[in-house]
């Protein structure tokens, strides 16, 4: 009868362990800079088990939280070999169970990886709009929200097969990098497309494909000498996500005592990070907010949090092997949170890159969050963020190509005045530049599709510095306005996306004669500026607009180019002589536009309206 007690208390012991759903990272990497790796263990009442590894892991320390599903044990990885090993379970001595876990070699050279940089041209997809290339995947039995294109702020069945089909398109337009909106899971039941409410840090979104499939679009971009950049969120998870369910930890996020199951939404006030007359409340209000009822705060101030964020993020750049990251929300989060989360990514893979969204409106507040920024310096502050997005030109944009006139503050002088802020900033190479995202109106659409208008503004994206990212659609005059019918209306499916579609605008002869017209000379100048080591690297002399001409060059020891832009809706004649110290003995050039030859020897006129790159 005892035998048999013992034997039943075995089997139950085992039957509850069986219950054991998850160990995360689901695997791991040998030879990594930091060799110190926390794994989560999560099983029902799994903190009543004793854990150790067999072989010759070393586990440097366990640590039980107030929720017994959960284990966080962290290991040594110095002397580990790619294999698998196993992490036994046992109580009262005895092993109740075994669990395999793999630790895998690495890709050579993996930590040496280049990121994107200025070089590259970055391409923003939103992947449930781009194209369905796999429609059997468009709804699945284990996510709620069911693919429906009349809704248009629902699932539309775009796809990580859509983007594969459609690489050569990319490569032809000129583009270099990749920038998708997330692409994990996001189980919310309504408007989960945009999925930035994730619900699994570690999975795919199976509408979008699987992991392998992600992995498979990196392969055959890099085949194209092309980069992927995953959009990646620290600040929040989605109301769905399996942990926020059963919280490891209270405090694994952000709960407010007096709000609606914890909730309180952000104040949005990004200023109380660094504003030095700062009430501590209103710095709480904006850091530990909520950005939405399904998105709760993400507490990165709680160090199980914060490694579980270091480590996912990096065992995505080694699965995947990313070119790098955009941080959506950025300064939203635990300053000093997040700026570990950076450095311990970049102290990974110091060739690396990482934008993070900064959305300001001044100069100064948007410099703060630069890695090595002086002005973060005054406030003993250091984000080691290499990349921020440069809204204050976004802004400018949407506003000074419908002003015929200058004055003394408009026009093409917004663009004057955004650049001659440039001595704040650390890196001013490390910078998106861009006319439009995911969040924004659509450019063509805030123009009324003006062609000439979208050329000044890809003439000025394309050639000032910085990293230039265009919003997919865009090269093909696609619109939108959010303030009128919603997000969903800038994110309208790409025309020849879908199997029945009516038009194709990844093909030449599926294209209007308009679209032909702004895909032409998008490819023009995104092909040109491929192999243009000046613009990608070179200083830039700016001078002050006239009559809203707005006049730059860029320029390094062996190369230089002239821009000019044309604001006016009339045709302006410019007395070279003003730019004699950056053209000295030059007087010819080509414009690489029209191809045609031009002389810079007295005057030189512009069609109202337009652009001229000049190579010499």
């Amino acid at each position: 009868m005892k035998k048999l007690l013992s034997a039943f208390m075995l089997f139950l012991s085992m039957s509850i362990f069986s219950q054991v759903e998850k160990i995360e990272p689901p695997f791991w990497f040998t030879e990594m800079h930091n060799t110190k790796l926390q794994l989560m263990v999560y099983g029902k009442n799994i903190a009543q088990y004793d854990v150790a590894f067999s072989n010759t892991v070393q586990i440097d320390g366990i640590i039980k939280t107030e929720n017994p599903n959960y284990l966080f044990v962290t290991i040594d990885t110095e002397n580990i070999v790619p294999g698998t090993y196993e992490l036994q379970f046992s109580k009262n001595k005895k092993v109740i169970s075994k669990k395999a876990y793999e630790f895998k070699a690495r890709r050579e050279n993996s930590a040496l990886r280049k990121g994107f940089d200025s070089s590259d041209l970055i391409y923003l997809i939103m992947p449930d709009r781009f194209a369905n290339g796999n429609p059997n995947n468009d709804s699945t039995q284990n996510t709620v929200e069911k693919a429906n294109r009349n809704v248009l702020g629902g699932r539309h069945g775009g796809d990580i097969q859509g983007i594969i089909d459609h690489l050569d398109y990319l490569d032809e337009l000129g583009v270099t990098a990749i920038w998708s909106t997330p692409l994990l899971e996001d189980n919310e039941p309504v408007y989960s497309y945009h999925t930035y409410a994730q619900s699994d840090y570690y999975k795919i979104d199976p509408r979008f494909g699987t992991n392998d499939d992600y992995k498979r679009l990196a392969i055959e971009m890099h085949k194209r000498d092309m980069k992927l950049i995953m959009d990646y969120v620290t600040n929040h998870w989605g109301s769905k996500h399996w942990m926020i369910k059963d919280l490891p930890t209270k405090d694994w996020i952000n709960y407010w005592e007096n709000g609606d199951n914890g909730f309180q939404r952000s104040s949005y006030r990004m200023t109380t990070q660094f504003d030095s007359n700062a009430s501590e409340a209103d710095k709480e209000a904006c850091m530990d907010g909520w950005f939405d009822t399904t998105m709760p705060d993400i507490n990165q101030k709680n160090p199980l949090v914060l490694r579980y964020m270091i480590q996912n993020a990096i065992w995505w750049v080694e699965f995947a092997d990313l070119d790098g990251f955009r941080v959506d929300t950025y300064s939203y989060n635990d300053k000093d949170g997040i700026a570990q989360w950076t450095k311990a990514i970049m102290d990974e893979y110091p060739n690396f890159n990482i934008a993070g969204e900064v959305w300001m409106h001044n100069q100064a507040q948007m410099a703060y969050w630069q890695k090595d920024s002086k002005i973060g310096a005054i406030d003993n502050y250091n984000s080691h963020l290499p990349t921020v997005m440069d809204f204050t030109l976004h802004n400018a944009i949407m506003q000074m190509f419908s002003e015929d006139e200058q004055g003394w503050d408009k026009g093409m002088l917004r663009a004057y005045e955004n650049f001659a802020n440039d001595f704040l900033y650390p890196d001013i190479n490390n910078m998106f530049v861009f006319a439009g995202n995911h969040d924004t109106n659509r450019i063509n659409e805030i123009y009324s599709s003006d062609i000439k208008v979208y050329k000044m503004i890809l003439t000025l994206i394309a050639t000032v510095r910085g990293i230039p990212q265009v919003y997919y659609g865009d090269e093909i005059g696609m619109v939108g306005n959010k303030d009128l019918k919603g997000d969903g209306d800038i994110r309208r499916d790409f025309p020849g996306g879908w199997n029945d579609d009516r038009l194709n605008a990844f093909t030449a002869e599926g294209r209007t004669a308009e679209q032909s017209e702004f895909f032409d000379f998008s490819k023009k100048i995104f092909n040109w500026r491929k192999n243009k080591p000046v613009i990608h690297t070179g200083k830039t002399m700016q001078f002050v607009p006239e009559n809203n001409v707005y006049v730059y060059f860029r320029y390094n020891d062996s190369d230089k180019v002239m821009v000019v832009i044309n604001n006016n809706p009339e045709a302006q004649t410019l007395d070279l002589k003003r730019f004699k110290e950056i053209l000295k003995t030059t007087v010819s050039g080509t414009d690489i536009i029209s191809e045609q030859k031009i002389s810079l020897e007295n005057t030189l006129t512009i069609e109202g309206k337009t652009t001229l790159i000049i190579e010499f």
